[in-house]
């Protein structure tokens, strides 16, 4: 009877264990909070105000590339640590410097909220954490912003579109907001456009039936941008269209889509014999059964507004271009 009894409390005992373990895996984590794009930073005010927080400024703000006018990568918002508590620490991109005999560099995903990152900075002063922060600043930065083109692809399938044009047209799937609507289909050519306050934000798409190789893409990837515009992206006023924005030089990459290599333009529009220009995105990848070049691009159109939160999810959204099998 003795032994029955110690077996059963050790059955209990067991189960007890194993629910306490299960309820810490299931504890509540909050919904993270924040503007895409937006960094909270934790330091004391003298760091802040200090070296440390100049190059956190410094390396954290530098210009979003493609836009007429300087917009930062990242937006800061700094924060003391005497406040860094509660509701504070479910911002979802975090940097936190902190003053500790051991140096290092650590990033964290959902420690008080989900989804989030935070990278933790520690050294015995400001010129040790500002060292293993710069060292550490492209790992840092490159999952800051695959957290948020994660987070925004969440925010846009909440309410995905259901056309077919792209898929139908090209043989592509694409992943985009349903306000967007289509503006232009002809036999090879898509226009979506989303109406924004000031502006709209648009896709375009086609197809280029040439080759172009590594010595002249930069050369001819803006003469075709220029004769598609000329072709289908009029102006406000008869004889204008939409070309390329020379005065400012293009950035050129070469990069891999869809897991086909192409090329990845980001430069300035502008109307020919009109006033109205805005930053573009355009990526070229080339189909490796065809040998034709599918091109997607993204472009704005908002005067007096910043853009680059509207370029960021013209990017995301081109990211997601899908061949159909």
């Amino acid at each position: 009877m003795k032994n029955i009894i110690v077996f059963l409390l050790f059955v209990l005992f067991s189960i007890n264990s194993c629910n306490s373990k299960a309820d810490k895996s299931k504890a509540f984590i909050p919904d993270s909070s924040g503007n895409l794009n937006h960094i909270s930073v934790i330091m004391p005010t003298s760091d802040w105000k200090g070296q440390l927080g100049k190059s956190v400024r410094d390396n954290l703000s530098k210009a979003y590339e493609g836009l007429p006018f300087d917009e930062p990568q990242f937006s800061l918002d700094y924060l003391n640590p005497k406040v860094f508590s509660g509701f504070a620490r479910q911002s979802r991109n975090i940097i936190w410097f902190q003053t500790d005999s051991i140096p290092r560099f650590q990033l964290a995903k959902d420690q008080f909220s989900r989804p989030q990152i935070v990278g933790l900075v520690t050294g015995e002063d400001s010129e040790v954490q500002q060292f293993f922060f710069e060292e550490n600043l492209a790992l840092f930065t490159q999952t800051i912003s695959e957290n948020e083109r994660k987070e925004k692809l969440r925010r846009i399938n909440k309410s995905p579109t259901k056309d077919k044009n792209l898929k139908r047209r090209f043989g592509y799937n694409l992943v985009y907001p349903s306000v967007y609507k289509v503006v232009k289909d002809t036999s090879n050519f898509i226009w979506i456009q989303k109406q924004i306050q000031k502006g709209h934000l648009n896709i375009i798409a086609y197809e280029i039936f040439d080759s172009i190789s590594e010595n002249n893409f930069n050369t001819k990837i803006l003469n075709i941008r220029d004769s598609i515009g000329k072709l289908y992206i009029p102006g406000r006023i008869s004889g204008s269209y939409m070309i390329t924005e020379r005065a400012y030089q293009p950035y050129f990459y070469k990069v891999e889509l869809d897991g086909k290599k192409g090329y990845l333009t980001k430069g300035t529009w502008e109307v020919a014999n009109d006033f109205m220009a805005g930053p573009f995105v355009n990526y070229m990848i080339k189909d490796s059964l065809t040998k034709n070049w599918m091109v997607i691009e993204g472009f704005t159109f908002a005067p007096s507004m910043n853009k680059r939160d509207y370029m960021f999810e013209l990017n995301t959204i081109i990211t997601t271009i899908k061949k159909v099998n």
